[in-house]
Order: structure tokens, then sequence, then C-alpha cells
């Protein structure tokens, strides 16, 4: 009988009710093989592996990490809830060491979704790592957190939520933003005037494969990890960076990912995207969830393969090179912040589309220069259907003074004018809507 090396929990949850439309990619039959090809491998035979339901997450487990307008239920249905509540579940397993490693392998996807919510993005609503993360810090403390976002699309809402953390490092490889949604994630875009460097974005070109992914992990992110240290590293392990996959220009394999998972070493795995629902899903969710145990995963291919057909061309390794010896630059020694600076505060403004919602958001943010923490966060939000909104966010390494003001600002929201005012402080753990 084969035994894992690492203890692993895998959490299920395909979400049957749950669909942007019945003919969309996102939908229920994206984990059906999956659930299949578990049962016909064996994986639950294997010692040491066992599956675990999720649970349902709480409006407050989503306001640690967003400002949701015009409230938590209005943006989740019940499926985003568990599928929240999948990853918490994640955690509990991991942090409460009844596992070594866990698995979440649920749906609906979440690493588009930024701070500030008003409907769905790049098919993602509320971001269920950040979830996750915040569920964590609660709970033990602000430990010091690593994702890496392996989808072939830029995680711009796991950046826009962790931009001005310092203790928390964000990486995502990702088809180069030139060809693909949502057209971000540069190496330019290093984190904010607080958190210079903990931002890292590495855009590779269409039809990248095995070689030049792992050749990236190795050069850029590993030699970061090394250097950060974190407590937990977190794979938002999106797969539409497979060959076969209908929405995307990459050629990753299964044996690809279970590799690339080999090499990091994650705590946590969290599904993200992936719409090859039977030529790439159940064969690459099988190598990673092998991957993470210790167990051989060489014997793991999924249909059609020809890698002569897939390989990369001299040209795309020869970019790949020059990324890897400049992006680790951008953590090492990042350039002085270009932040605009205005009375005391760090100001952004922005405009924000929800492509899946067809929702334009209009965005002020400001961060307090703060000269004893991270600094209080401010967004000031308005859509055509929502009226001007106000979030409030204290860091869970927030100061008194920090958190004073917000609940000053919070108290005073209604008179100022704001139809909805959200206040989410991570030091006296208040988490509510103004009435």
């Amino acid at each position: 009988m084969l035994t894992a090396q690492s203890s692993l929990g895998i959490i299920f949850f395909p979400a049957f009710d749950w669909a942007i439309s019945p003919t969309h990619p996102e939908r229920e039959e994206r984990l059906l093989y999956t659930q299949d090809q578990f049962r016909e491998e064996g994986i639950f035979d294997i010692e040491g592996i066992r599956e675990y339901r999720p649970l349902v997450a709480e409006e407050k487990d989503i306001m640690r990490a967003h400002f949701c307008f015009p409230s938590v239920k209005s943006v989740c249905t019940d499926s985003h809830f568990i599928s929240a509540g999948g990853v918490i579940r994640a955690a509990q397993l991991v942090m409460q060491k009844e596992r070594q490693r866990a698995f979440a392998v649920v749906r609906p996807p979440g690493h588009h979704a930024m701070r500030t919510v008003h409907g769905s993005r790049g098919f993602c609503n509320i971001n269920i790592e950040a979830v996750m993360i915040e569920w964590i810090r609660e709970n033990y403390g602000n430990l010091r957190v690593a994702i890496i976002d392996t989808d072939c699309h830029h995680g711009d809402g796991t950046q826009d939520i962790y931009w001005h953390d310092p203790d928390v490092l964000f990486i995502s490889l990702h088809q180069d933003g030139r060809t693909i949604y949502p057209g971000t994630g540069f190496p330019s875009e290093s984190g904010g005037p607080k958190a210079l460097g903990r931002t890292i974005n590495v855009p590779m070109p269409p039809r990248t494969s095995d070689e030049g992914y792992l050749m990236t992990v190795e050069r850029i992110v590993m030699p970061i990890l090394d250097h950060f240290k974190p407590d937990l590293i977190i794979n938002s392990a999106g797969q539409d960076n497979h060959f076969s996959d209908p929405i995307t220009n990459m050629n990753f394999t299964a044996q690809g990912y279970a590799k690339l998972t080999q090499m990091l070493k994650p705590d946590i795995a969290v599904l993200e995207g992936g719409y090859a629902i039977k030529g790439a899903l159940p064969y690459v969710n099988l190598g990673i969830s092998l991957a993470l145990a210790g167990v051989d995963f060489s014997a793991v291919q999924e249909p059609d393969l020809d890698r002569e057909k897939i390989r990369e061309q001299k040209s795309t390794i020869d970019y790949l090179e020059a990324l890897c010896d400049q992006l680790p630059e951008v953590y090492f020694n990042p350039r002085p912040s270009e932040a605009i600076r205005e009375n005391g505060y760090f100001t952004r403004r922005r405009s924000i589309y929800y492509d899946t919602d067809d929702i334009t958001e209009t965005q002020v943010e400001r961060l307090k220069d703060c000269p004893h923490c991270p600094g209080l966060l401010i967004v000031e939000s308005e859509t055509a259907k929502t009226p001007k909104s106000l979030g409030l966010h204290v860091p869970v390494q927030g100061c008194d003074m920090c958190s004073q003001e917000a609940e000053e600002r919070f108290a005073k929201s209604r008179q100022a004018g704001y139809a909805h005012a959200q206040l989410s402080d991570r030091v006296t753990k208040r988490y509510e809507y103004a009435k």
C-alpha cells in the first residue's frame, strides 16, 4: 500500500448548484471529472490522504478581507460562502496540525476579487485565499505569508488586497498581460509605498511550457522565498496554463504542475482557474495532490500529450532567461515609491471594470502614512447602481491611533453623506456596516 510522506487533507466542493451560465467555462462540470479521477485512481486509499468536507464561512470572515457593497450577501451566494469555508477548513487542518498539507479543490474561484467588491470580475466574487489568510491571522497572529499564484491570469485581486502589506509576499506567474485578461501584472507593479518589493509579477510569453515555467520558479521564486522565510506558503493553483485549456495560450502539463508543486512545497494549495474539464483538470489535480503528499507522480499523464508539439521556441526561453536575470531585483532592491502623497495620505484614483457583471467602479484609495504601522486604509467607492460608499480597514499590524481614526470616521460616515460604510478593524476585531 502507498503511504504519503506528508499527510494531506483534500477539501472537495464542486458547487453543483452554481454556475455563471449553463455553457460558461466556470460551471458545475469543472470538477466532476476530477472527482471521478480521484476515485478511479484510489487516491483516498493512500495512507495519509483523507477527504474533508468544507465549512460555511461567516460574514465576518469575508469582511476581514473585503469591503462588500452594499452588503456581503449582495455579492455572495451560498456557494461562495461554502467555497470560502472550504479554504478555511484547509487552514484549520494545517494550523491545528491534523494534516501537514491541504488542498482545497473548490469553486467558485477568487483571485480576481479585489479589496472592494461590487460584483463579479474574472468569474470571482470574493477572494477565497485572502479570506483564508485573514482567518489564519485572526486566530494565530500576524504570520508571514507567501502567496504563489500560478494561474494563467494575473492574480490582480490578491495583488490589490496585499498591495500595502509588508508581511505578505505575493508572486504571480502568468501569461503576459498584453495578451490576456486582465491586462495587468507587469514587473513595475511591485507593491505599495510601505510594502515595496512584496509584489513580484512574472509575465510569461504565450506558449511557455514546462521548461520555461520550472526555470522561472527555480531562478526567481525560490531565491525570494528562501530570503523572505515565510511561516506559510500558499499556492493559488490555477490550472488554465495547461496546453489544452480553451481560454488561454500556454503549454504547461500535468507533470509540470506536479514538479512545480514539489518545488514550492506549499502548506496549502487552492484551486483557481482551469477550464479543460476532461483533458486537464482530472490529471493536474491528481498530480498536484500526489506531489503535495510526497507520493510518486511519474505515471500521471493526460491524453493527447505531444511534448515536441508544445515545446517552447528558443526565443521564449531566451526571453524568460532575461526575466530570471532581472526580476529578483524587484524584491532585493526595490525602486523608490512613486506614490502620490497628499496631506499625510498616499492616494490612488482608479476606475475598475467588473467584466462578468458589467459594472464600472470609481474609486479613491487613501493610505495613512502612519509612523507606527502600515496605516489605515480608506476607500471611497461608487458605481451606477451603488451610491458613494466608504470602506475603512485597520490592518492586522495596526496601531491604536489608526484604529481610533477609523472608529471616528465610521461613526460620522452617515453625516458625511455615505450611503454605505463598512468598518474592518483588525486591532479591535470589529467588522460591521453603519446603520
